[in-house]
Formats: structure tokens, C-alpha cells, sequence
């Protein structure tokens, strides 16, 4: 069963960023999963609860140097970085997709995404137990999940 997903919306609610905290903590309590993941970019949060271990996360699309794309690839990844426009969309996607693996994984900050291979590579968005998918997400915004 897939983890149920919430896009909040700040600006639709007419709340500031502190407001939209409290208002994506509230929504993951009356989850009452055993499994939560929130994730914030203002004016925007997604939520997401779950039977099973899940992350999420989102970002906007924002312009990304050759040291960043350096800070997140696997060699791998690097060595087919695509050339060309489209670059900091796909960077940004990257880094969202493994912030949301490593989320889901347990601890996001013990993860280096240097070492962490990027559910944009699996098959049909799996990966053993694991599954994952890119999100609905505002125009200008990326978002990912991935859960067990």
C-alpha cells in the first residue's frame, strides 16, 4: 500500500512559515502512523504517513553550480550527468530523491549523497522492499518519496 501524501500550501491558508510548521505537525498526529516524514520549502510542505518506513521531500528549482552536482553524485551518476539546459532541474531532482530515500532510511544527516544511489535510476521506481516516485509538485518545485 502506498503512504498517504499532503501538499500544503501556505499562501492557500493564509499562514506564515511557522504557521505552515505547525500546520504539517498537525497533520502528521492525527495520522496516528507509526511512521511520519515532513519536509518544508515556503510556501510549501508535504507530509506523508505510513505503515512502513517513509521520507519525503521538496525543493524548488533553483540554479546549481558544478560543485554541488560534485557534493551529491555517486561516480556513476556523474559519469552520466546530462549536458546541456535542464541541468539544475535534474540536480535538484537528484538531491531531492536521495534526501527523501535517506529519510526514509532512518536519518537523512548519516547519509552522504555521495554514496547513496538515487532512486531516479530504479526500474519502474523499485528497488528490492523499496519503492519510489516523483511527486506531484508546484511549478517551479520538485518532490519526491520513497517508502518500504
Amino acid at each position: 500500500m502506498k503512504p498517504e501524501v499532503r501538499l500544503l500550501d501556505a499562501r492557500a491558508a493564509g499562514v506564515d512559515e511557522s504557521g505552515l510548521r505547525c500546520w504539517a505537525q498537525a497533520q502528521t498526529a492525527l495520522s496516528a502512523a507509526q511512521f511520519v516524514t515532513r519536509s518544508y520549502r515556503y510556501p510549501y510542505a508535504v507530509v506523508a504517513w505510513h505503515s512502513g518506513p517513509v521520507g519525503i521531500d521538496i525543493e524548488r528549482i533553483e540554479a546549481c553550480d558544478d560543485a554541488f552536482v560534485d557534493s551529491i553524485c555517486t561516480p556513476v551518476e556523474r559519469s552520466e550527468w546530462p549536458a546541456g539546459g535542464g541541468r539544475d532541474a535534474a540536480a535538484i531532482s537528484l538531491w531531492c530523491s536521495k534526501e527523501a530515500l535517506a529519510k526514509a532510511l532512518g536519518d537523512a544527516l548519516a547519509y552522504d549523497p555521495r554514496r547513496l544511489e538515487s532512486p531516479l535510476g530504479w526500474p519502474a521506481g523499485r528497488s528490492g522492499a523499496w519503492r519510489a516516485e516523483c511527486l506531484p509538485a508546484p511549478p517551479g518545485y520538485v518532490a519526491w518519496l520513497c517508502w518500504r
